[in-house]
């Protein structure tokens, strides 16, 4: 399987150690993607919770998270453009623009996302979603 992208959710899941942690585990010992808006995502989340974001940074790339195990994508025009493309499919599911840019990701690279964002289940779009827990887990 080739590397999976990892939505802000899955990320926060492993680092939270919440149900689902350890298909993201799993995807991140094969080789994993998140985007820069998604990382923007989950340092965003982690500083509402009192964290320094550069320290979260340098604590994740000397554990060899960050550009080593899950490598960090930029946001490109091509994913702007895929994001938008999503807009009007995804809206009425609620995505926000993270979730498309992270959609668009994994198109980009032909390859899964993985998400704990029920709300992506059932999605009308050319994109293989791998939520990472049951309905019940949450």
């Amino acid at each position: 399987m080739p590397e999976q992208v990892l939505d802000a959710s899955a990320l926060l899941a492993y680092l939270g150690n919440e149900a689902g942690a350890e298909i993201v585990t799993e995807a991140i010992a094969a080789g994993a993607s998140i985007s820069t808006v998604n990382l923007a995502e989950v340092l965003s989340s982690l500083a509402a919770r009192g964290h320094e974001p550069a320290a979260i940074v340098s604590e994740f790339v000397d554990r060899g998270l960050l550009d080593g195990a899950v490598t960090v994508k930029p946001f490109i025009t091509a994913d702007a453009i895929e994001a938008a493309r999503l807009r009007p499919i995804t809206r009425t599911a609620g995505l926000s623009l993270a979730d498309r840019a992270c959609l668009a990701l994994a198109k980009r690279l032909s390859t899964s996302v993985l998400t704990a964002d029920q709300a992506w289940i059932g999605l009308a779009v050319d994109i293989d979603i791998r939520p990472i827990r049951e309905p019940s887990d949450r």
